[in-house]
């Protein structure tokens, strides 16, 4: 395991995508394929089981063992971030003991969602799980429907086991957790190259590296303004659908994961495929994980 100076050297954090097989079990030769071209890009880290790689479609066996797996392969080149947040926190504590005692760096963890609760009981709830091991805190306001605000984070940010946010609240906030010392990763794709050059954060927790990982790795390295812009259309796109409808489209369409999804979720229709191919293909071909993006033939797609 890392130390948390180490972790938050990782600027580049691929959400990473969890593929299934033919018959809707998690895919690991094909996981394994995706995260080797992550690394080939020279991304830093992985969250594993996190919101586009679906870890509230798995069970918790499917959960714990992609975590295992993720740390026994690649730990020794990747950062591996476990999600084993919930919004139970005996599930949460549970889930993050199991993962840490499989060798995972870090948790991300996030405010109970659905079931939300008191300020005082997110203060405890956070509290119990930094005690186990070092932890990004996930704040996306956009799912839990509930903003986690300074006022919380900045008392908790003060325990040894805490490594940062994972922070989708913009650039405004961004900047006033760094100021006060406080690392910042972007959950927001199409704001992460300026919140790291002009807003000063630690990097990005990215859904968008999943596809195109080197061109996100030069985002986050330098100043590229052109890049960006050229980058928000694909961006938007990925995102015309709730997260991760489009990733999971995307990548089956240039053939890098199997079309097969795991309801809710399922494909792009053609039409929004159809506007993805075109900016994928616009981009240079080694650029891209997987091969010339397609259509995909509705008969080729399984849903579980």
């Amino acid at each position: 395991m890392r130390n948390i100076e180490t972790i938050k050297q990782a600027s580049l954090i691929t959400a990473i995508k969890t593929p299934y097989d033919l018959h809707g079990n998690i895919d690991l030769a094909g996981f394994d394929r995706l995260v080797d071209a992550q690394i080939s890009a020279g991304v830093d880290g992985i969250i594993v089981g996190g919101t586009t790689g679906e870890g509230q479609l798995m069970n918790w066996e499917e959960h714990l063992m992609l975590i295992a797996h993720s740390v026994n392969k690649f730990s020794d080149r990747l950062v591996i971030v476990g999600n084993t947040g919930s919004n139970n926190t005996r599930e949460a504590v549970k889930a993050t003991e199991y993962g840490f005692a499989s060798g995972m760096d870090a948790a991300l963890q996030i405010n109970p969602y659905y079931g939300r609760t008191s300020e005082a009981g997110l203060n405890e709830h956070f509290s119990r799980l930094l005690e186990i091991g070092p932890a990004f805190i996930y704040n996306v306001p956009g799912r839990t429907g509930q903003d986690l605000t300074p006022d919380l984070i900045e008392p908790l940010a003060q325990h040894a086991n805490f490594v940062g946010m994972k922070e989708c609240a913009g650039h405004e906030r961004i900047a006033h957790y760094e100021e006060k010392g406080i690392a910042c990763w972007s959950g927001n794709d199409d704001q992460a190259h300026d919140s790291r050059h002009l807003h000063q954060s630690h990097g990005v927790i990215s859904v968008t590296s999943n596809l195109v990982p080197q061109l996100f790795r030069t985002l986050m390295d330098n100043k590229n303004d052109e890049l960006n812009a050229q980058l928000q259309p694909l961006m938007n796109w990925l995102f015309c659908e709730p997260n991760p409808i489009a990733i999971n489209t995307a990548l089956a369409m240039t053939g890098a994961a199997l079309p097969v999804f795991r309801l809710p979720y399922v494909p792009l229709s053609e039409a929004q495929q159809k506007i993805g191919a075109e900016l994928i293909n616009s981009l240079s071909h080694e650029a891209v994980v997987g091969d010339t993006a397609t259509v995909i033939n509705p008969d080729d797609v399984k849903l579980y």
